[in-house]
């Protein structure tokens, strides 16, 4: 994702300031433009390198891993640089620290999705709660064979919707053997294979018929592209908290 933002960023007038990658990766003191990523010639740095690319940056987009991101977090927030977070798969501890570290601080724009499309079906999950009380729902979701996380996070965000909407006291992730379904549960099922970019699905099973809602990812720009706009956003002023793309694209007033 931190490629596909690179590659993108240029034709939605940002200037990359700055490219930081882990510690060991063969990228480390190339340019974008050696490397294919994008047509300019930013070399990628090391973590090391995080706080003086901030200070020369208007805002920080950050797709990584939940313990990196964790190490990174303590600079931007010394830095007070505007920060959009699309890393998924923290722990509980993780996330608690996230959500009493930024408020305050900065302002933040945290998305397990950044994509329009799969925002309005986070949306049309918060509006099940509307539906007859005998009907079931179940999520799948598929991605690419690469995909370490499971469910992903967009699945989680959506069950966690489902969850608070219906009264949901508990999650199933796959069946087998004899394994009725009972009121309390909700259903989340995980597919990897290929080069499935993403595909969310929602299902609402009534006694009689059934409801699909899906959103599908033709490519990862999509979630690039609301990245950045999540960044253009984030940088106007907005007040130091956690915001979400329910903010964004005002499917959330804000105060």
């Amino acid at each position: 994702m931190g490629g596909t933002v690179l590659k993108d960023a240029p034709a939605n007038r940002f200037e990359v300031t700055g490219a930081v990658a882990a510690a060991g990766e063969t990228a480390i003191g190339k340019s974008l433009r050696d490397l294919g990523t994008s047509n300019v010639d930013t070399l990628v740095s090391t973590p090391e390198a995080l706080p003086d690319l901030l200070r020369r940056s208007d805002v920080c987009i950050s797709f990584t891993s939940p313990a990196a991101e964790v190490a990174n977090l303590p600079a931007i927030l010394e830095s007070k640089r505007p920060l959009v977070m699309g890393t998924t798969g923290f722990t509980e501890d993780q996330r608690k620290w996230i959500m009493n570290a930024i408020p305050g601080v900065i302002p933040t724009v945290m998305s397990s999705n950044f994509s329009v499309g799969a925002n309005a079906l986070f949306a049309i999950a918060a509006t099940l709660k509307n539906l007859p009380k005998d009907f079931d729902i179940s999520i799948v979701e598929a991605h690419h064979s690469g995909k370490a996380d499971a469910p992903s996070g967009t699945a989680t965000t959506i069950a966690e919707i489902v969850s608070e909407a219906r009264g949901y006291s508990k999650t199933v992730h796959g069946r087998s053997g004899m394994s009725k379904r009972t009121r309390e549960e909700l259903e989340v099922t995980s597919l990897r294979g290929g080069g499935v970019p993403g595909i969310h699905e929602i299902y609402a099973f009534g006694p009689s018929e059934m409801l699909k809602f899906e959103h599908l990812a033709f490519s990862r720009s999509v979630f690039a592209q609301g990245a950045l706009l999540a960044a253009q956003w984030v940088v106007e002023g907005r007040e130091p908290k956690l915001y979400s793309m329910f903010d964004v694209l005002g499917f959330r007033a804000q105060p």
